[in-house]
C-alpha cells in the first residue's frame, strides 16, 4: 500500500512534465518561425532597395540619350556613378544589419530627389530625339522589368507582414468566467448572481510588442444582450460594446490577468459566452452555464 502510494504522485508528477516540455517545444517552433519570417521580410525590403537603385541608374541612361548638353552630361555621368557605388555597397550589407541599411535607404531617398530634379531639367530642355527611340527600348525594357519585379516584391513583403503581425498577436489561454453572489462565493442560483469574475493567462510572445494593452471582455447572455454594457471599442470595422476593461503593462511574459462585471440587469438562464479583445483582435473565449 505504501509502494502504491509513491508511484501515483510520482506518475502525476512525470506526466504534467512532460506537458509542460511540450508546452514548451510548442512555443519554440512559433519563435523560431517568428524570427525567420521577420528575417524574410528584411531580406525582401533590401532586395526592393536593390531593385530601385537599379532602376534610378536606368533611368540616367535614359536621361543622357536625351541630351547634348555636355554640362549636364558630366553631371548625369556624375550621379549615375555614385547611384551605381550606392548600389554596390548595398549589395555588401547584409539584411540584418539595421544601421546600414538605414543609412542606404536615406540615401536612396536622397537619389530618388535628384533623378527627379535632373528629370524636370531634361524635359524643360526639350532636346528629346525621335531617332533614339530604338536605341532607348532596352534600356526601357530593363526598366520596365525593374519595375515588375518592385511590384513582385511589394506584393511578397505584404504577405510575410501579415504573417508576422498574426505572430505577434496576444492570445489568452485558461480561460475561466465564473458567477459569484454578494459574499464573494459562486453563486449557485441565477438571482443570487452579483458579479462574473473572468481569469484568464495572456501567454508569453517575443514577437509582440510591449508597453500598454487595453483589453476588452465582452459577456453575452443566453438572450444575446451584453451584460453590463460599458463602453464601446472597434472590432472588424465594427463598434461593440464591452462588459469590462483594463489597460495592462505586457512585457511579452506570461501575464495573468483578472476582470469583474458587476449585474445590475436581469439575467437569464442558460449559456453565457464570454469573449476577450485586444489590439482589435478576438484572443480568446470562454463560457459559463448557469440553470437555475
Amino acid at each position: 500500500m505504501k509502494k502504491k502510494t509513491i508511484i501515483i504522485p510520482a506518475v502525476i508528477i512525470i506526466v504534467l512534465l512532460l506537458g509542460g516540455l511540450g508546452y514548451t517545444l510548442v512555443n519554440l517552433h512559433k519563435q523560431k518561425q517568428a524570427n525567420n519570417d521577420l528575417q524574410q521580410l528584411a531580406s525582401l525590403d533590401k532586395k526592393e532597395m536593390e531593385n530601385e537603385y537599379s532602376q534610378f541608374a536606368l533611368q540616367y541612361d535614359e536621361l543622357k540619350h536625351s541630351i547634348k548638353n555636355d554640362s549636364l552630361m558630366d553631371q548625369l555621368n556624375k550621379e549615375q556613378k555614385h547611384t551605381e557605388n550606392l548600389l554596390a555597397e548595398l549589395k555588401r550589407v547584409k539584411s540584418d544589419d539595421a544601421k546600414e541599411i538605414t543609412r542606404l535607404k536615406k540615401e536612396l531617398a536622397t537619389v530618388r530627389a535628384v533623378l527627379r530634379s535632373y528629370i524636370l531639367q531634361v524635359d524643360s530642355l526639350q532636346r528629346v530625339n525621335s531617332a533614339l527611340v530604338d536605341e532607348n527600348a532596352h534600356v526601357k525594357a530593363q526598366y520596365t522589368e525593374a519595375t515588375a519585379q518592385i511590384t513582385s516584391l511589394n506584393t511578397e513583403k505584404a504577405g510575410l507582414a501579415e504573417k508576422v503581425a498574426i505572430a505577434s498577436q496576444l492570445d489568452a489561454t485558461g480561460i475561466s468566467v465564473s458567477a459569484q453572489n454578494k459574499r464573494g462565493k459562486n453563486a449557485k442560483k441565477i438571482k443570487d448572481v452579483t458579479r462574473f469574475v473572468v481569469h484568464f493567462t495572456i501567454t508569453k510572445n517575443i514577437t509582440a510588442s510591449t508597453g500598454n494593452r487595453n483589453i476588452f471582455v465582452r459577456l453575452l447572455q443566453p438572450t444575446g444582450s451584453v451584460v453590463n454594457a460599458s463602453g464601446s471599442f472597434s472590432y472588424e470595422n465594427k463598434s461593440l460594446q464591452y462588459s469590462a476593461s483594463r489597460v495592462i503593462e505586457y512585457s511579452g511574459e506570461e501575464q495573468s490577468v483578472t476582470l469583474y462585471i458587476p449585474v445590475g440587469e436581469t439575467l437569464s438562464t442558460g449559456s453565457y459566452r464570454c469573449d476577450i479583445f485586444a489590439d482589435g483582435q478576438n484572443i480568446g473565449t470562454g463560457s459559463v452555464s448557469i440553470n437555475k
